[in-house]
């Protein structure tokens, strides 16, 4: 009887002993990768909110330097961008905060496939990550100043200027976030905002038509 017992310990694992453990070993592995990858989505998504802060920061000190105004509501003597506005670009509204930015890497999201310009002389709308609300104020604390780039008004039309009234629908893409996106308003705030609350900060933002100049 002993013997027989050593004998079936000796012949060690069975095939479906075996099976059972690597199917174990697969789940943890996947479940292992899961975490990973979702806290690497938030890690993203915190060091894109933290980008939007320092624009917010930046624009604070630009308007602080002039008069209270946002660069999109002063002309180019004055220093801004106004005369610019009308052609939906973006890189003019970023250039003239260069010294409160300091680099170009904010202006990328870590979660965008762009890449950031080495220096402001190479920036262009390429490596931008962030819209500019053209009609944010400086006096209208809940106006759009910027945000992640993947707004979708629901047209098939690739836009470089989107015109949104304050109870249009809107929504992300894929792009970026996944399901959410990054806003970030006059007053230096920035939510995370799924497409729901992004309606509500249109319709609570002052503006019957918000102009987004999109890179």
């Amino acid at each position: 009887m002993k013997a027989a017992i050593a004998k079936s310990l000796n012949k060690g694992l069975t095939i479906l002993e075996v099976s059972a453990i690597l199917a174990i070993l697969t789940v943890l592995a996947f479940l292992i990768l899961a975490a990973l990858s979702g806290a690497k989505r938030v890690a993203k998504g915190m060091s894109c909110t933290n980008n939007l802060k320092q624009i917010g920061l930046a624009v604070r000190i630009f308007a602080n330097d002039h008069r209270d105004y946002f660069p999109m509501e002063i002309s180019l003597k004055e220093g801004g961008t106004k005369e610019f506005a009308e052609f939906g670009l973006v890189v003019p509204h970023y250039l003239v905060m260069t010294t409160e930015l300091s680099t170009p890497q904010v202006l990328v999201c870590p979660a965008d496939k762009r890449t950031a310009a080495p220096d402001f002389n190479e920036l262009r709308d390429g490596n931008i990550s962030y819209f500019v609300g053209l009609d944010a104020k400086e006096t209208n604390s809940h106006s759009l100043f910027s945000g992640d780039r993947n707004v979708d008004d629901g047209s098939a039309l690739n836009k470089r200027m989107m015109l949104v009234g304050s109870n249009q629908p809107l929504k992300w893409t894929k792009k970026i976030h996944q399901n959410y996106g990054n806003v970030l308003t006059s007053d230096g705030s920035v939510q995370q905002a799924i497409p729901s609350r992004l309606s509500d900060l249109l319709r609570d933002s002052g503006v019957a038509t918000n102009r987004l100049a999109i890179p």
